[in-house]
């Protein structure tokens, strides 16, 4: 199969890259870094010449603006990238009867419940961020019918610029750590994601799914693991309110996904703490 992978030079991209090239034809695009080809979701005219000259089995689309404080600050940018170029791609990719899949977030839900949510439960989004990403939705259902949707939560990488590693760095520097209580979904490995995504395109059974490492955790509890099983449990952390701590984009209180749809045809990611221990592993910590 031809896959074009946009946002290839991402954490989330590059990961997915790496898992399909030993079995796939790889065309990894994005607007900037080591990849095969430039583009601009943006710029629908770019979109179209693309795909028509790639001619790809399937266009796998990550690239994202996912600085969440960002598109609270500037929601039209949001819109134009993450809504905006979904939807160029979607329009291209129905007229050349490609397949897509698009990757989304626990963010489309406003965090208003107390059980994890399912494939359909009512989006509803309560920032910036998470409007531009179920407006992507919204556009690539409806344009193009062969289409998969992939709502993800709490990604961690390798390479820094996350959770993790903020929590890793603060502790090494010995800064005083506060972490939310009360911010509940699932911590993912990208890694982890990367396969499940590669075992999903694999299947051609388009729809919506929750892929994200099995089980829930708050902010702090997922900090209180990373630090133990990384060595540094006897360091402190603060518990505070996320009204504590103030942002611009203030995310939904309680997001965690089921994977109903995955796992109901043999697609399910291990416990959220054995791929944390994976990660940490991988990147010389100990406990």
């Amino acid at each position: 199969m031809k896959v074009v992978i946009t946002g290839a030079a991402g954490k989330l991209g590059s990961a997915i890259c790496r898992q399909l090239r030993e079995s796939h034809e790889i065309v990894g695009v994005d607007v900037l870094g080591e990849v095969d080809l430039v583009l601009d979701v943006t710029e629908y005219e770019s979109c179209r010449l693309l795909l028509k000259r790639a001619k790809p089995d399937l266009v796998l689309h990550t690239a994202a603006w996912t600085d969440v404080n960002g598109c609270a600050l500037d929601p039209a940018r949001a819109l134009r990238i993450n809504g905006q170029g979904t939807s160029n791609l979607a329009a291209v990719s129905a007229q050349l009867g490609i397949p897509m899949l698009y990757v989304s977030t626990n963010e489309v839900f406003d965090g208003k419940t107390s059980r994890p949510y399912s494939e359909y439960d009512r989006p509803n989004p309560i920032n910036g961020y998470g409007y531009s990403k179920w407006y992507g939705e919204r556009a690539l259902g409806q344009i193009n019918p062969q289409h998969y949707i992939v709502r993800t939560a709490w990604l961690f990488a390798h390479g820094g610029g996350n959770f993790v590693q903020a929590i890793l760095d603060a502790a090494a520097a010995e800064t005083p750590l506060r972490v939310v209580i009360n911010e509940v979904a699932n911590p993912t490995y990208t890694e982890d994601l990367a396969a499940a995504i590669a075992q999903l395109i694999e299947t051609e059974r388009f729809g919506i799914y929750h892929l994200v490492n099995e089980g829930i955790a708050s902010r702090w509890q997922f900090a209180r693991f990373v630090l133990d099983q990384a060595g540094y449990g006897e360091t402190g952390i603060e518990r505070i309110s996320r009204h504590q701590w103030q942002r611009p984009s203030l995310p939904p209180e309680y997001s965690a996904l089921a994977n109903l749809a995955g796992a109901n045809i043999g697609i399910r990611l291990r416990p959220w703490q054995a791929s944390v221990s994976a990660f940490l592993q991988s990147e010389g910590y100990s406990s």
